[in-house]
């Protein structure tokens, strides 16, 4: 097909479908030429992995980590809960945004669902084992987890090769995610020492604040790594900065009061921006004066700058001790910052096959599969660099299990609900049964090996999950490539 002139391309560029347009910045601004176009993006996919990695690994991890010890949580708990709710929460609001309208629900969304669960509990659970393999892990609490997993993946493989679904099991694939977590605090109850201590955190937290540092003795021939470390540093300024700038610090020795003032007028309006498909950003709303309507971001900025300004006067000394509320709210942006970039990184990757002229089966198996899961990916990475490798691992399979059974549960009980009290008809297709076949593949495996190995996660494991979500791939685009 003939391609289309500047000016056209620039009118048919789709709307953006995040912060950044990227389809229009090729098209519109570089007027569709790829020399440019390529690079531009290269550099901004590489400046949204940076985020990503720098709001996990300096921000998520830490204040994971601190809540789960203020509230006095196992690694596994915290993981059902916190990290769950941290990756998970976000792809379970969209679902259920995505549904509130008349459509059905798409055989993409299940697929999306799926292919994730394979990636994290392959690609990501071995990206995990060789960071920090070996390692042991809690033998009850890591067959529970991985146990529940793999019932309910397999229930709701029964029920999709039934091709359809009533109410009462959409309400069960919740209700089965509640169960689970009760069955978590039951269990750890009373299970003293298992709890996150304040000396592993400072390790985890000083892992990340850590310099690169140069070996002295070695000075002559490390002048081209002194200069790269530099330029990293340069790099890194405003990413730090602007993240400084949007999540509190977790730890009084870090307190600065233009940052405090600057999380007090700018957390609140990125909130709101975060729940924009719910509550418009330029909704009207009565302020002050009864006979106007102001735009709500504009109220929301006007008071939370008036608090910002109150605290800049009235605050001056360094707090005494941690305060919880900071911790939470640093939990609540990083959450937003992850799940953010993540799609900003989904977004410009799409973009970049586009251009490249991938085919769709590839993109669709490949950028969109991992949507659902790049924030998974990063925050239980660095949850293993920072010496947490069990939390890690539990969320691995927490968080998956989570966006399955309440994010993929929620929207199939919205469908069923409309349809009540008949049942709702699931599409069938192969590439759904592959996705369901390597999960469960990924499950057993997992299970199996680490139970043989004496519940210790073993280095060539990670080798062994990591090909098998390669064989995944493969496997998937085939199939999409011959169905078209």
């Amino acid at each position: 097909m003939a391609a289309l002139p500047a000016t056209a391309a620039c009118a048919a560029a789709p709307a953006a479908a995040g912060i950044l347009n990227y389809a229009a910045i090729h098209a519109c601004l570089l007027r569709g030429d790829r020399r440019l176009s390529l690079p531009i993006l290269t550099l901004l996919l590489l400046a949204h992995f940076r985020f990503l990695a720098a709001a996990a690994g300096a921000h998520f991890s830490p204040s994971v980590s601190r809540l789960a010890s203020r509230l006095r949580l196992s690694p596994s708990m915290a993981a059902v809960t916190l990290l769950a709710l941290g990756n998970g929460a976000p792809d379970a609001f969209a679902s259920a945004a995505a549904l509130r309208g008349a459509g059905g629900l798409p055989r993409a969304g299940l697929a999306a669902i799926l292919s994730a669960g394979a990636f994290v509990s392959a690609f990501v659970v071995g990206a995990v084992a060789l960071i920090a393999a070996p390692f042991a892990v809690p033998p009850a609490s890591f067959a529970r987890d991985v146990f529940f997993y793999l019932v309910a993946a397999s229930a709701l493989f029964c029920v999709y090769l039934s091709a359809e679904i009533f109410l009462w099991q959409a309400v069960g694939l919740v209700l089965f995610y509640v169960f689970f977590v009760g069955l978590v605090f039951y269990m750890d109850l009373g299970a003293a020492g298992k709890v996150v201590s304040s000396a592993e955190l400072e390790m985890g937290r000083a892992a990340v604040d850590l310099p690169v540092s140069v070996d002295h003795g070695k000075q002559r021939t490390a002048t081209i790594w002194t200069v790269l470390t530099k330029v990293t540093r340069v790099w890194d300024w405003p990413v730090t900065f602007l993240l400084k700038l949007t999540i509190p610090s977790t730890l009084p020795s870090e307190w600065n009061r233009f940052y405090v003032c600057a999380n007090i007028c700018l957390c609140p309006l990125i909130l709101l921006y975060s729940f924009s498909s719910f509550i418009p950003l330029d909704s009207r709303i009565v302020f002050l004066f009864p006979q106007i309507r102001f735009p709500l971001w504009s109220v929301v900025l006007l008071v939370s700058f008036c608090l910002a300004l109150s605290h800049f006067r009235l605050e001056k000394e360094t707090p005494e001790r941690e305060n919880i509320a900071s911790t939470l709210i640093s939990f609540v942006m990083s959450v937003f910052w992850i799940s953010t970039m993540a799609g900003e990184l989904l977004n410009c990757l799409a973009a970049v096959g586009v251009i490249m002229d991938l085919p769709p089966a590839i993109l669709g198996m490949t950028v969109l599969a991992w949507g659902n899961s790049i924030g998974d990916l990063v925050a239980d990475v660095a949850l293993a660099k920072n010496g947490q490798p069990t939390f890690a691992i539990a969320g691995c399979f927490a968080g998956p299990m989570f966006n399955m059974l309440v994010g993929l549960g929620t929207a199939l009980v919205m469908q069923t609900a409309r349809v009540y009290p008949k049942a709702f008809v699931l599409e069938f297709h192969v590439g759904i049964v592959v996705a369901f076949v390597f999960l469960l593949l990924s499950l057993m495996g997992t299970l199996f090996v680490v139970t043989w190995a004496r519940f210790r996660v073993p280095r060539f494991w990670g080798y062994c999950l990591m090909g098998l979500y390669v064989l995944f791939t493969i496997v998937s685009i085939a199939i999409a490539s011959s169905s078209g």
